[in-house]
């Protein structure tokens, strides 16, 4: 396995930040590790990288003990930590060459750097000072420090947190790249990550795994109900769709749910029939021109929010 987790379980005084989390990866692809803030997710990555200790358990990354044998995980693993802590005053090429040092790289280590920048796209800023860069960039640095010197495993921590739209399809493709011949662990709250680059989520909430399946399967997992998204042309108030026949909860999509004046509604059925027609005649009915009407499959999104309920 690349990573094994057994009964890991992390105390911060008298606060279970891990309880009796049990883990195991295999060689290649990329797990996405889902949570609320606070839920471990962080703490769980600290143990796999040797930063802080677990209270109980035990947990390896290739085969080699994190407590034990800690100088060897180190060798197999690339960490980049969320708040990719960086030498601001280092210009890129000099600091990836620092990097290549601390991990007492052997042969060409020049090449080794050029490669890296190569890799991830740094050609046009590896003569400038980190601290001049863009976030994106600043991203792209910290990715090839993980990765200078060839980890099999590669751990990330929130890695594409605070991105812009274009910096965040540059990351994501870099990323989906590296996944290829690696094995990649990667937290992150933004659930349209995990359903373009994971082929495996686990779901932590209170220091427990909650699911762990792939993306496709945990679609599924909440709830079998049938999902209706309609949008009107015009306001409709919840208290009347709930009249419709075989509805039995109307919301706003989630991206839509701080949007008062949203016409778009998620209609979720009280069995396995369709509810479609019932809501065509509701519309005649009521005089309201319906936009779209479909059936959806339930989003990662509304699965993760299903699982973390308080």
């Amino acid at each position: 396995m690349s990573i094994s987790v057994t009964n890991i379980t992390k105390l911060y005084g008298s606060q279970k930040a891990l309880d009796a989390v049990s883990l195991e990866i295999k060689p290649g692809g990329i797990t996405g590790l889902l949570g609320p803030n606070g839920a471990g997710k962080s703490t769980l990555m600290k143990i796999l990288t040797c930063f802080i200790p677990p209270t109980t358990g035990e947990a390896s990354v290739c085969g080699y003990d994190v407590l034990e044998q800690s100088i060897e995980v180190r060798k197999k693993v690339g960490y980049l930590p969320e708040n990719n802590p960086l030498y601001l005053d280092l210009y890129v090429r000099e600091f990836l060459g620092f990097i290549a040092g601390t991990h007492q790289l052997k042969g060409n280590i020049a090449g080794r750097v050029a490669e890296m920048i190569e890799m991830t796209g740094l050609q046009s800023e590896q003569h400038k000072k980190i601290g001049a860069l863009s976030k994106g960039y600043r991203q792209r640095v910290g990715l090839a420090q993980a990765m200078i010197h060839d980890p099999e495993v590669l751990i990330l921590d929130e890695p594409t947190s605070g991105l812009d739209p274009n910096q965040l399809l540059e990351i994501r493709h870099l990323i989906t790249e590296v996944g290829k011949t690696k094995t990649v662990m990667m937290s992150t709250h933004i659930m349209q990550e995990v359903e373009a680059m994971c082929n495996r989520a686990v779901i932590i909430h209170n220091g427990r795994i909650v699911a762990d399946d792939s993306t496709q399967n945990l679609q599924h997992l909440a709830t079998s109900k049938v999902l209706i998204r309609v949008e009107f042309a015009t306001a409709v108030d919840s208290r009347l769709l709930m009249q419709i026949p075989g509805v039995a909860e109307a919301h706003h999509p989630i991206s839509k749910i701080h949007d008062p004046v949203s016409n778009i509604w998620h209609l979720t059925a009280t069995g396995t029939g369709d509810i479609r027609p019932s809501i065509f005649q509701f519309a005649v009915d009521h005089h309201l021109t319906v936009l779209s009407l479909n059936r959806e499959e339930q989003k990662l999104e509304e699965v993760f929010q299903e699982l973390t309920k308080k």
